[in-house]
């Protein structure tokens, strides 16, 4: 899976087809790899994305990133010029998801602790070959069918059956 946590797209993804996902993820039945890229960004050095994804992954480190990827998502702003995921924001955001908030946490993201991480995530999105997001691959491929799909979990479970995943 490929988003960028300002993308209102991705948000949209994350209220529908997301959902088909993660319940198979949560059944065993597949296995997410994300890359959370900063593309929309304007500053190569800061920016909303890039505290967003530092932020994701030390919620990793606690165990927590599923929950707070969510959380990220559903507290995305209205637009997406709107630049609002500050470190305070991101640790509101965190205090809805239980157990999350801890010093470490709140070091890492007050301090950019994960930066290497958000650039080499970035890096990665950009190899790949990927130009938008969000965007799902299956086995190294995009699914076939309706790409509206991707926005209701119930349409995208069709999809996700019809290539081999159920």
């Amino acid at each position: 899976m490929y988003e960028d946590p300002r993308c209102p797209y991705c948000k949209h993804f994350e209220e529908g087809g997301a959902r088909a996902v993660a319940r198979l993820a949560a059944e065993g039945k597949v296995k997410i790899r994300y890359t959370i890229a900063s593309f929309l960004d304007a500053d190569p050095d800061e920016g909303g994305s890039k505290r967003a994804v530092n932020a994701m992954r030390a919620a990793v480190e606690r165990g927590t990133f599923p929950e707070f990827h969510a959380a990220v998502f559903a507290g995305q702003p209205e637009k997406e010029t709107d630049d609002a995921f500050t470190a305070d924001d991101l640790l509101k955001i965190a205090d809805k998801v239980p157990g999350l908030r801890g010093p470490a946490f709140d070091r890492a993201v007050r301090e950019n602790t994960y930066q290497d991480f958000v650039k080499a995530a970035q890096a990665a999105f950009e190899d790949s070959g990927v130009n938008r997001s969000p965007v799902v691959l299956i086995d190294g491929k995009e699914p076939s069918g309706d790409g509206r799909a991707m926005f209701d979990a119930d349409a995208f479970q069709k999809v996700l059956a019809e290539s081999g995943v159920s």
